[in-house]
């Protein structure tokens, strides 16, 4: 699948949110994601464009690789995600098995996200509402799509972010903005959010 993604810095989301509900957006449940990001053994995501995580939403994990962005206007890329089995234990078992093949820790992105979902020409999209705490606020907008349906989704993100008065677009990842902050500190390979106390239960959205 293609990710075709804007980002845009927002402190103030309540005109973007009036809107989306004009058009009938439909909000979901206000979610945590933490996000572990690792480096390769073999190769500089930095240099090829590249992200691996582990992503953890409530007791949900997910392990996600992104390729290149092959359009910088909206930062489309190939995205391929793999559920892992859920829960604290999993997750830091898929930690030990990607250091097992070299990968380490860069960063750990926590995010409070909360996500309206709408169709656009036939185009599902969601709008995305980010507090990434000191790296800000933004909203990202973000449509799935086979490489066949690509321009026509490109196409309906760009109009929709236009219509949506957003203008000061961030073309940094979450990853890049925090390693950015003065004050980060690269993680332990087992990072304590990965650990500790079984998970209690909870009903986690889909990633995005």
């Amino acid at each position: 699948m293609l990710e075709v993604e804007m980002k845009f810095r927002v402190p103030d989301w309540a005109p973007i949110i009036a809107q989306l509900s004009e058009w009938g957006a439909v909000a979901v449940p206000v979610r945590k994601d933490t996000d572990h990001y690792f480096s390769a053994p073999d190769r500089d995501f930095a240099q090829t464009d590249e992200a691996l995580r582990i992503r953890r939403i409530g007791v949900v994990n997910y392990l996600t690789y992104k390729g290149p962005k092959i359009d910088t206007a909206t930062k489309a890329r190939v995205e391929v995600e793999l559920p892992l089995a859920d829960g604290q234990d999993n997750a830091a078992t898929a930690v030990r098995f990607l250091s097992g093949l070299g990968y380490r820790p860069v960063a750990v992105v926590a995010k409070t996200r909360l996500v309206y979902q709408f169709t656009r020409d036939g185009i599902a999209l969601e709008a995305c509402f980010d507090d990434v705490g000191a790296v800000g606020k933004y909203v990202e907008l973000e449509a799935m799509t086979e490489q066949e349906g690509y321009e026509a989704a490109r196409a309906v993100v760009l109009r929709t972010a236009t219509e949506l008065g957003l203008t000061e677009q961030e073309k940094r990842s979450y990853l890049r903005l925090l390693l950015d902050q003065p004050a980060h500190k690269t993680p332990t390979p087992y990072s304590p959010t990965l650990r500790g106390k079984r998970d209690k239960d909870s009903s986690p959205d889909k990633p995005s």
